[in-house]
C-alpha cells in the first residue's frame, strides 16, 4: 500500500462493459493500467467513445467498474476516502440555476462539513482566483458556458482536495477563457496539486502538460512524457525570402515542395535542412534575404492521428 499511496493515481486492468438490448456488448474501456505521479498535469486524451468520460467517472466512482480497480493516493476509488481527496469538473457541469455562485459555494461548502467561518473564507478565496466576485450574486441561469466553467472549477476546489479530475475543461470556451483555464491548471501544480483531464484541444495539452496517454478504441495505446513521445524528426522546413522576384521565385521552386506569395515575401516548404540551405544559398545569388527559417517537428497533433491507426 506504500507504493500506492506514493502515486496520486493508479489503475490495475481497469475495465468497464455497458450492458445493451441485442448486439453482444464491447468493453468501453479495457484493461486500462495507469499511473499518475503526485503534482503532474496528466492529459487524457481520444477521440469521442474512446473512453475518456468513462476513464473519470470510474475514478470519481460515478460508475462501478465490471473488472479491475483504481486507487487515489493508495485509497480504493469506491471509499469515501479516496472521493474526498477528489476534485471534479465534468465537461457540463449543472447547478441549481436559482442560486448564485456565493450560495452555491456555501452549498458545497456544507456538503463538504465546512463552519460557516470556514466557508466564508473559501469563498473569499475562490471567488479571488476564479475572479466570481463581479457575478457573486447573479443568478447561475444567466451564465454564460465561460462563466458555468469558472464556477464549475471553484466548486471542484472546495476543501482543497489535492487530485483535480477534470472532463474536457477547455471545451466550448472561447481563446480567452481556454487561457484563463490553462493558467489556472499551471497554478494548481505549482501549488502541489495534481491535475488529471481529457481534452480534445491538443495545443492547450501541448502547451501544460507534463505527461499524456491516449486511449484508442478503450485501450491505453500509449503514456509517456511528450519529449519522449514526440520524435525531434524534422518533418520539413518553412523558409520566407524577401527580396527577389516571381521569376526566381520560380526557378528555385524545384528546390521546394511549393511556393507561395504575401506582400513581396516568398514562402518556400522544403522537405529538410539541406534543400532548404541550398534555397537560401541559390536566392541570395540574386538579392533575396532571409524572414524566417522555421523547421518543423512532429505536433501533438500528429502524433495522435498517428495513434489512430490506419483504419481509425
Amino acid at each position: 500500500m506504500t507504493e500506492l499511496a506514493s502515486k496520486a493515481i493508479v489503475t490495475r486492468g481497469l475495465t468497464k462493459v455497458y450492458k445493451s438490448l441485442g448486439a453482444r456488448p464491447g468493453p468501453s474501456l479495457e484493461d486500462l493500467n495507469l499511473e499518475i505521479s503526485q503534482n503532474e498535469v496528466f492529459g487524457f486524451l481520444g477521440r469521442n467513445g474512446a473512453g475518456k468520460t468513462t476513464t473519470i467517472k470510474l475514478l470519481c466512482s460515478l460508475l462501478r467498474p465490471t473488472r479491475g480497480e483504481a486507487f487515489v493516493f493508495g485509497e480504493s476509488t469506491r471509499t469515501a476516502r479516496a472521493r474526498r481527496l477528489i476534485g471534479y469538473l465534468p465537461e457540463n457541469p449543472y447547478f441549481y440555476e436559482y442560486l448564485t455562485p456565493r450560495e452555491t459555494l456555501d452549498f458545497y461548502g456544507r456538503l463538504q462539513g465546512m463552519k460557516k467561518a470556514a466557508r466564508e473564507a473559501e469563498w473569499e478565496k475562490l471567488s479571488a482566483l476564479l475572479n466570481l466576485h463581479d457575478i457573486a450574486d447573479q443568478r447561475v441561469r444567466s451564465f454564460s458556458k465561460g462563466m458555468r466553467q469558472r464556477l464549475g472549477f471553484a466548486v471542484a476546489l472546495v476543501g482543497d482536495p489535492p487530485l483535480l479530475v477534470l472532463d474536457e475543461p477547455m471545451s466550448g470556451l472561447d481563446p480567452m477563457g481556454r487561457r484563463a483555464i490553462r493558467e489556472l491548471i499551471v497554478k494548481m501544480r505549482d501549488e502541489k496539486k495534481t491535475i488529471f483531464f481529457s481534452s480534445h484541444v491538443l495545443s492547450d495539452v501541448e502547451q501544460i502538460c507534463d505527461r499524456i496517454g491516449i486511449l484508442v478504441k478503450g485501450k491505453l495505446s500509449v503514456a509517456g512524457r511528450m519529449k519522449q513521445l514526440l520524435t525531434d524528426k524534422i518533418n520539413l522546413v518553412e523558409v520566407v525570402i524577401a527580396g527577389i522576384n516571381e521569376a526566381v521565385a520560380k526557378s528555385v521552386a524545384p528546390k521546394s515542395e511549393s511556393a507561395s506569395t504575401t506582400e513581396g515575401e516568398f514562402r518556400f516548404r522544403v522537405a529538410n535542412l539541406d534543400a532548404a540551405n541550398e534555397l537560401v544559398h541559390e536566392t541570395r545569388k540574386h538579392g533575396g534575404h532571409l524572414i524566417e527559417f522555421t523547421p518543423v517537428k512532429e505536433s501533438l497533433e500528429d502524433y495522435f492521428v498517428r495513434e489512430q491507426g490506419p483504419t481509425s
